[in-house]
C-alpha cells in the first residue's frame, strides 16, 4: 500500500478541478460567441436586403445557411480547443480522421450527392424560404434550404426534413401571381348571360375591397354542363399565398348574390313515396 499513499490526491482532484472550470468556461464563450455572431449575421443580412433590395425570401434563405456554417465551423474549433485541453496532438488527430473520413467517404456517397445538389439548389435560385413549393412528393412552405436538407412545412403542420438528393424536381407555385379559381352552379333554367352579368358586379365589388387580387376577378364563362346544373367559372390573379382566402371571400359574395337575384342553385332533391299498405 506504499504506492497509494505516494499518490497526490490533492493534485489530482485540483487537475481535475481546472480541467472541469476550463471547460464551462469554453461552452459559455462558445455560446456567447454563437449568439452573438447569429445577431450580426441576421442584422448584415437585413441591411443588405434593405439596400440592394433582395427579396425577403433570398434573403431569409442566405441568412439561415450562413448561420448554420458559421456555428459548424465554431463546432469545429470548439471540438479542438477541447482536445487541447487534454494534451493531445491536434496534427496527427486531424490526419487520422482525414484516413478515416477517407474509408468513411466510399459509404457517404448519398451526403456527398445531397451538398452538391443543395449547392445547386441556392445557387440557380429554384427555391427560397417561405415559397410555397412540391417536391419529392410533398406539398407546402420551404422554411429552410441547407446544403444536405431541405425543411418544408405542410399545410397540415408536419415538418418534413427531405434530403437534397430526393429532390429530383421543384414545381415552385410562389413565382408570379398565383390563379384563384371559383366554379359556381346555376340551374338549366336560369338565363346564363344575366346570371354573368350579376356574377361579373359582385366579381367587380369583391375586387374593390380585396387587396390581394392583382387582376380580375373574370367570368370566364360556362365550364361544363352537369346532370342538373350549368357551372360558370370565375378567375382572378393575386398575391402569392393569397389566392385560396380570395376564393373563400368570391364564393361568399357570389352566393349572397344569388340570394339576392332569386338565381337557383341547384342541390339533389329526394323525394319519398309511401306505399298504400292496405285497402281503403
Amino acid at each position: 500500500m506504499d504506492w497509494f499513499n505516494t499518490i497526490d490526491f490533492n493534485g489530482i482532484f485540483m487537475t481535475f478541478g481546472i480541467i472541469i472550470l476550463q471547460l464551462l468556461g469554453i461552452i459559455i464563450v462558445y455560446m456567447i460567441v454563437k449568439k452573438l455572431g447569429s445577431r450580426l449575421i441576421t442584422r448584415s443580412f437585413t441591411k443588405l436586403s434593405e439596400q440592394r433590395g433582395m427579396h425577403s425570401g433570398r434573403t431569409k434563405t442566405l441568412e439561415k445557411l450562413t448561420i448554420n456554417v458559421f456555428t459548424y465551423f465554431l463546432i469545429f474549433i470548439l471540438i479542438t480547443i477541447i482536445v487541447g485541453i487534454f494534451d493531445y496532438e491536434i496534427a496527427p488527430l486531424i490526419a487520422g480522421a482525414g484516413i478515416i473520413g477517407l474509408a468513411i467517404g466510399f459509404g457517404a456517397q448519398g451526403l456527398v450527392s445531397d451538398v452538391v445538389t443543395g449547392f445547386f439548389i441556392l445557387l440557380e435560385k429554384q427555391i427560397e424560404v417561405d415559397d410555397y413549393v412540391t417536391m419529392a412528393g410533398v406539398d407546402g412552405v420551404v422554411e429552410e434550404v441547407g446544403l444536405r436538407s431541405t425543411k418544408l412545412r405542410g399545410f397540415d403542420g408536419t415538418l418534413h426534413f427531405i434530403p437534397n438528393r430526393e429532390i429530383t424536381n421543384v414545381s415552385n407555385h410562389s413565382r408570379g401571381n398565383m390563379r384563384a379559381l371559383v366554379d359556381i352552379s346555376i340551374a338549366y333554367d336560369e338565363n346564363i348571360d344575366e346570371v354573368m352579368a350579376v356574377l361579373q358586379n359582385a366579381c367587380d365589388e369583391v375586387a374593390q375591397i380585396e387587396e390581394a387580387i392583382k387582376e380580375g376577378p373574370n367570368v370566364i364563362g360556362v365550364q361544363s354542363l352537369g346532370d342538373s346544373d350549368v357551372v360558370i367559372r370565375i378567375i382572378a390573379k393575386t398575391e402569392n399565398m393569397s389566392q385560396w382566402a380570395v376564393e373563400r371571400t368570391l364564393r361568399k359574395a357570389l352566393k349572397e348574390t344569388l340570394d339576392q337575384h332569386g338565381i337557383e342553385i341547384p342541390f339533389p332533391h329526394q323525394v319519398y313515396i309511401e306505399k298504400n299498405r292496405g285497402c281503403p
